[in-house]
């Protein structure tokens, strides 16, 4: 049941004349928002809260599951799963109550496959397109349901992929195809399913040379050398679509209707799980893990552009996991250790840098003229971007943030690792 703080008699006066607070902006349809880039538009958005503060409701969601909640149609969708891996769920919240609407086991495993314990076994976000949401736990499952029926209208669980230390990326839509993406220890796939009906559309195989040494110089032919967790962005590029894809030792560039690929940038590193962005004529990616890099890649080649078409590279202070963001002409950017950066987009200069302290998995939110963050202790800073580092404020909850935020009307919603919020100001 939500947990609704306790309120003045003159707040429920208002309230009663004022009627029940409306979703003015009310989809959030990826995890990274209508746009994938972690840009919401709405306004009026609250900078400060704790436990007694600002808490529209707080629910307890059960399981353990890091997915980031997604928004449409004032509802909250989400999933979760058992602590063994064994039961996999959607669950939607009522945005306006904060009521559990619908909890449905989608899936049975009888045998999960290892997940390692940073990770959970529903930690791939859902995607809501239309009527449809839809949600993937890897090769455990994928499904589609109708949001207004809360029908399963198809399901996957023959998508083959060892994901050795759990699945982490999420789907993607575009034009009439799911998007999903399968970097295992034992096979490294696209693959395009027909979002009405779940059948394969195209499957294409990651090219990647795993023949290669790390930087370290040991075989990188396997396990978490061939591992990766990043989620796609389709951008445009002269007028035709591009897949925009980070693996283990290279990022793709693939045609999105058929699988075909366009360029691939080669590097070191595997674990990729930072989305990417996409502006001024440039794609920005991260390579991973163990040492990460941000690389500035003009998407207008063919074939391996390692050598011919990346225009910049940063080393030092880039995140393994939380997703950045592109703010006009700088990039900001929050390492795992709680290290913030501004990186002028054009160039690769470092503008300035700030220890805010705190270890970070979530992605960066850039709402209302601030930038959130969200680490895995509780804490969110709140900072304005521009030419120096302005702190806002600083905010506590109880339990951590492994998921990324979502926002609504003038409301954030924020999953920890036991709860979901719905933060607004009172």
């Amino acid at each position: 049941m939500p947990i609704r703080p306790r309120l003045s008699p003159l707040w429920l006066t208002l309230a009663a004349l004022l009627g029940p607070t409306r979703v003015d902006d009310p989809s959030w349809p990826d995890y990274r928002g209508p746009t994938r880039d972690g840009h919401s538009t709405a306004t009026g958005l609250p900078v400060h809260w704790s436990e007694t503060r600002n808490i529209v409701w707080k629910t307890a969601i059960h399981g353990r599951a890091w997915s980031s909640p997604v928004i449409a149609g004032g509802e909250v969708w989400l999933t979760s799963a058992t602590k063994d891996g064994r039961k996999l769920f959607a669950l939607c919240v009522d945005f306006e109550s904060g009521e559990i609407k619908h909890d449905a086991q989608l899936f049975e495993i009888e045998k999960p496959q290892y997940a390692h314990p940073f990770n959970s076994y529903a930690s791939p976000s859902p995607v809501i397109d239309g009527d449809e949401i839809y949600v993937t736990f890897g090769s455990p499952g994928t499904a589609c349901l109708d949001r207004k029926t809360r029908r399963v209208e198809w399901r996957r669980t023959d998508l083959e992929c060892n994901h050795f230390r759990g699945a982490g990326s999420s789907p993607l839509v575009f034009e009439d195809l799911l998007i999903l993406t399968m970097d295992g220890s034992d096979q490294q796939y696209v693959i395009a399913l027909d979002k009405t009906t779940g059948k394969t559309r195209w499957r294409t195989d990651r090219s990647t040379d795993f023949n290669d040494l790390d930087d370290k110089g040991r075989p990188a032919g396997g396990g978490d050398f061939r591992k990766a967790f990043s989620t796609p962005i389709v951008i445009d590029v002269g007028g035709e679509p591009q897949l925009i894809s980070p693996g283990a030792k290279a990022a793709f560039a693939y045609d999105p209707r058929t699988g075909k690929e366009i360029w691939t940038v080669r590097y070191k590193n595997h674990s990729s799980s930072s989305r990417s962005l996409y502006g001024h004529g440039l794609v920005f990616l991260n390579t991973g893990f163990p040492r990460p890099r941000l690389l500035a890649v003009d998407p207008t080649g063919t074939g391996d552009v390692t050598e011919t078409h990346v225009r910049w590279r940063l080393a030092k202070r880039v995140p393994k996991k939380p997703s950045p963001l592109l703010i006009g002409d700088n990039i900001y950017m929050l390492n795992d250790g709680g290290i913030a950066s501004c990186v002028a987009a054009k160039t690769g200069e470092v503008v300035w840098t700030q220890r805010i302290g705190g270890q970070y998995s979530a992605s960066l939110l850039f709402a209302d003229r601030c930038i959130y963050a969200f680490s895995e202790e509780g804490k969110t800073t709140v900072w304005k971007p521009g030419p120096r580092f302005e702190l806002i404020a600083e905010n506590h909850l109880d339990t951590g943030f492994m998921a990324s935020p979502a926002v609504a009307g003038k409301s954030l919603v924020l999953r920890t690792k036991t709860h979901l919020y719905r933060i607004g100001k009172r």
